[in-house]
């Protein structure tokens, strides 16, 4: 059974505390600034962790259901995060959106997708997350999960040229899309993209993640936690004492520090449903990166797990 995060945040801070292992106290992590990476087609300076709204957003659009996502926002963005990803298939996650940022719409570095079939279905599409968003410039709209990938981008393109959207990307999530992707990759023009890699999956740094620095594509990272895979990994386990050597105070942080390492990442979007979750992944994004021979250790310590 997946674990909860609450559970693994609690259960570390008691592991962690029985092992010696000190974490770097909060107020101290907070005082250091957010790391933040270069979007090389526009020169923006984006900070380096953003939220991802996936099944943690796709809540019913009332006060009650919608309090708590409004708390994780606010506290993202008075902690200074500032990239949010969404998308029209994540249920009412965009309509949710649309709510939430309200007032916060200027702090806010919003992205969404499209995922229709033929020009029609994909206007309208887009049209939709205009409005279920209520905003008027998108920052970035891209082709999810490569469908329709030629004549998607098109669409965006052409509303890039009238200034509704900035920039324009593609999405993938899974391994095996990668070979595609690689394709699309040398010979489209891409502002962002967008795929998986954790630390227990790793295979987009070996072709992808190269060539999205050789063409100049930031990128973002989904699923970071491998969809909940790491934190049942180390279930009862405390973070290693190695990892105080570059600030992590958590598994979060442990799990996101190490995609951060790889210079090739702009942002990863974990999903943030609490304030608390805000705070903790935000501190990935401060302090020092593991090196090339602390990555190492990581990837050796969670393979034998």
């Amino acid at each position: 059974m997946p674990i909860s995060r609450r559970t693994l945040l609690h259960g570390a801070a008691i592991a962690a505390a029985g092992a010696g292992f000190r974490a770097i106290p909060p107020a101290r992590a907070a005082d250091e600034p957010l790391i933040v990476r270069t979007v090389p087609a526009t020169g923006e300076r984006l900070p380096a962790m953003g939220i991802g709204t996936s099944r943690r957003y796709e809540v019913a659009v009332t006060p009650e259901a919608t309090a708590p996502l409004r708390e994780a926002v606010e506290r993202f963005v008075a902690l200074g995060g500032k990239v949010i990803d969404t998308a029209p298939s994540y249920g009412t996650a965009e309509d949710v959106l649309g709510v939430i940022l309200e007032g916060l719409r200027d702090k806010i570095f919003l992205a969404t997708k499209v995922a229709a079939t033929g020009r029609a279905a994909a206007e309208a599409e887009i049209e939709r997350s205009f409005k279920r968003l209520r905003t008027n410039t998108i920052d970035l709209i891209a082709v999810h999960n490569l469908i329709d990938t030629e004549s998607n981008l098109a669409i965006l393109r052409g509303l890039k040229d009238k200034g509704r959207i900035r920039t324009v990307g593609v999405t993938v999530w899974r391994d095996d899309q990668f070979p595609e992707l690689e394709t699309v990759l040398k010979r489209e023009t891409l502002d962002f993209l967008q795929v998986n890699y954790a630390l227990d999956s790793r295979k987009a740094a070996e072709r992808i993640l190269p060539l999205a620095q050789e063409r100049s594509v930031a990128v973002m990272v989904n699923v970071p936690f491998g969809r909940d895979r790491l934190f049942t990994a180390v279930k009862g386990k405390p973070v290693p004492d190695f990892a105080r050597e570059f600030g992590c105070a958590s598994w979060a942080q442990f799990f996101l520090k190490y995609v951060l390492a790889n210079e090739a990442v702009t942002c990863p979007i974990p999903g943030m449903a609490k304030a608390a979750y805000v705070e903790d992944n935000l501190g990935a994004a401060r302090g020092r990166l593991p090196d090339a021979a602390e990555r190492r250790k990581m990837e050796a310590f969670i393979d034998a797990v």
